[in-house]
């Protein structure tokens, strides 16, 4: 007989062009599985980079801080009374990181770090005519800070520029004190006040924020909120926005800092990110037990229609290896063929979605795509399924007695 794979690749087409209907059932059924799976796995990817796109795109991945202010109450003076010794919070001031200039370099040659932005925040008042509005004063090195958050990207009005005597405010809390670009406001804090100019509007992409945000000089923020050359935090941003919550962790260890990731922040939106995550797991396994369970029964069937030819090849020399491998090769065209059909089906309903499913902006709700390692694993895994789905048939057929099954 023929050696491997000559033989068994020509005996498997040939048993499944015998059974067209068969295996034109079958091989729809896996590109509708293939489908499945990668249309899901490329909407929740896409789902989940565009809410962490608008959940991050106004705040750092990770936030530096002073350790907390703690104070321990002093052993009871009066005899039997109970003494208290655990820390107790008291009301935090404005305090600066430590050696925070110091600390900028060394973070920046992290791996990971994308950007490391020193910022001075605290509250006040803006003030314009009779109009006073409480903010959100945070004074940046404009070029840091756009590389943590992208500032100059939500500019919707004016040029973003933070020389001496500028800043830029957020777009509703502009229009609640009535300024436009180039006009003039007064911002006033605890210690002193300073009259800026606005040169930008920014759309930060949360309404609260827009309504409470000024941005100022670093150097003007040091004077206004009476905290000079210090930095009440520092913003980073990483390569890998999950590598984060490890990264405050060892920096904890390292430096006498308090390091806040955007996980701890968003606790509800990891946990609603983590839940999507399996649920998409689950559809995809259960897509697959489908896929594999449709492949297995159609080879069983065709197992129990070729018995007489099954006995025929084994009468002739075909090895009982020789018979279990041309089933293993079905098993493995099927997949095969139905994965290149099913990665086309699913490009054509991202397609659909892309073109179709828009927002009351008539823009798309959000961008997906299909990338070609997921679609190259689809790919493998559903062509895998196929040969182990074939593995049951497969041993059915080589351990058929030839003179029993020619004289079926």
């Amino acid at each position: 007989m023929p050696v491997w794979p000559g033989f068994e690749l020509r005996v498997a087409l040939r048993f499944l062009r015998e059974g067209r209907m068969q295996t034109v059932l079958i091989i729809v059924g896996v590109a509708a599985g293939v489908a499945v799976i990668a249309y899901i796995s490329a909407l929740i990817s896409g789902l989940q980079s565009s809410t962490l796109t608008k959940t991050l795109g106004a705040q750092a991945h990770l936030t530096l801080q002073a350790p907390d202010d703690r104070v321990t109450p002093a052993a009871a003076p009066v005899p039997g009374a109970t003494v208290l010794t655990e820390t107790q919070p008291r009301a935090q001031r404005l305090r600066s990181v430590a050696n925070w200039q110091a600390l900028v370099p060394l973070l920046e040659k992290l791996p990971n770090v994308a950007g490391v932005s020193p910022m001075v925040s605290g509250a006040g008042l803006a003030l314009r005519g009779e109009a006073v509005q409480s903010i959100a004063l945070m004074g940046v090195d404009l070029d840091r800070y756009d590389r943590v958050v992208g500032l100059r990207s939500k500019v919707v009005s004016g040029t973003a520029r933070l020389a001496p005597g500028e800043a830029i405010v957020g777009r509703e809390l502009a229009q609640d004190l009535g300024v436009r670009v180039g006009d003039r406001l007064t911002v006033q804090t605890g210690t002193s006040s300073e009259s800026l100019r606005v040169t930008a509007l920014v759309d930060l992409g949360v309404k609260d924020l827009n309504r409470r945000t000024v941005i100022v000089p670093l150097r003007a923020a040091q004077n206004l909120l009476a905290l000079p050359g210090g930095a009440t935090e520092l913003d980073l941003t990483l390569h890998d926005v999950w590598a984060a919550q490890r990264l405050a962790a060892a920096l904890r260890t390292q430096f006498p800092v308090k390091a806040e990731s955007w996980q701890e922040n968003n606790a509800q939106l990891v946990s609603a990110l983590n839940a999507q995550s399996v649920s998409t797991a689950i559809i995809r396994g259960v897509v697959l037990a489908v896929v594999v369970l449709g492949i297995a029964s159609v080879l069983v069937v065709t197992v129990v229609q070729k018995r007489r030819e099954i006995g025929i090849l084994r009468a002739m020399g075909a090895t009982r290896g020789q018979v279990m491998r041309l089933f293993l090769v079905q098993g493995a065209v099927v997949g095969a063929v139905g994965s290149v059909l099913g990665l086309l089906l699913a490009v054509a309903l991202i397609g659909v979605f892309t073109g179709f499913v828009r927002g009351s902006d008539g823009l798309p709700l959000f961008h997906i795509h299909l990338p070609l390692d997921t679609a190259l694993r689809v790919a493998l895994l559903a062509t895998v399924c196929g040969v182990l789905a074939a593995i049951a048939p497969a041993r059915r057929a080589a351990q058929l007695d030839p003179a029993q099954a020619i004289r079926l």
